[in-house]
């Protein structure tokens, strides 16, 4: 059996937590979002979280795992059962997803010069960020000056996302690659 050690880390947004252990969950970079139970088909373990009736949604990321709960119950109500349900699972070292990946998720070598660029800004200046609040950022388009990304985990429904698109992505990357990129704005928001 696997030790496994959990802690929580409250975020910016009140209704995510992130649960902490201790290991790597999955490589760098790569993270899985799950806003239903209908989408962690390829998930036993959020499936498993899924049953818990307050829970929204479930995000995987690095070594932790963000559950977003309805506002209507508090999280000392349902964090023991939460844990309960992550610790056992990962201590028997079940797979978190039934998928494998083949590449890295961030980089491809059709990327145009500027879209390597934004990427890397994201990569390095804004994940670790994100990630640290129990969330994660993704590329999604780049178009007409306009840079699309995906928040997913913890930063999905924040209350505080919005400034941090606009005051924080998109001002760095405006100010990193001013003849490129005129505004960032969120898909799937």
């Amino acid at each position: 059996m696997k030790a496994v050690n959990i802690y929580m880390e409250a975020n910016p947004n009140p209704n995510s937590m992130k649960f902490v252990v201790n290991f790597m969950l999955l490589q760098e970079g790569v993270s899985f979002d799950y806003p239903d139970m209908e989408s962690a088909k390829d998930s036993p373990l959020a499936q498993e979280l899924f049953k818990i009736p307050s829970v929204e949604r479930v995000f995987y990321m690095s070594n932790f795992i963000t559950v977003t709960k309805s506002e209507s119950v508090e999280w000392p109500e349902i964090q023991n059962e939460i844990k309960n349900v992550i610790k056992p699972y990962l201590e028997n070292d079940k797979p978190l997803i039934l998928q494998e990946l083949d590449k890295d998720p961030l980089f491809d070598e059709n990327d145009s010069e500027v879209v390597k660029q934004i990427k890397g800004i994201l990569d390095e200046y804004i994940r670790p960020a994100v990630e640290q609040d129990g969330g994660a950022i993704g590329f999604a388009s780049f178009n007409d000056g306009v840079v699309k990304v995906n928040l997913q985990g913890s930063c999905s429904g924040c209350p505080a996302s919005a400034v941090t698109l606009k005051s924080g992505i998109e001002n760095l990357l405006k100010r990193m690659l001013p003849n490129d990129v005129r505004e960032v704005v969120a898909e799937g928001v």
